[in-house]
């Protein structure tokens, strides 16, 4: 396996937990009795894994000046 294809795997499993954050955090707001605490840890690993995303994204994007 390349770097690359490492990479595109790596950046598939952080979409998906991403995603998977995303309506847990949703199914939260939803609850009257929702722990505040949980659900802003839930949204800053959420960000993080943005970040993580992004870098990866760029890493395999080539840079093209036009």
């Amino acid at each position: 396996m390349s770097r690359e294809d490492i990479l595109r795997i790596r950046l598939d499993m952080l979409r998906r937990e991403h995603r998977d954050l995303d309506q847990a955090i949703a199914a939260l707001d939803m609850e009257a009795r929702a722990d505040i605490l949980t659900i802003r840890r839930l949204k800053k690993r959420k960000l993080l894994l943005k970040d993580e995303i992004s870098r990866i994204e760029d890493t395999l994007t080539p840079d093209i000046i036009a």
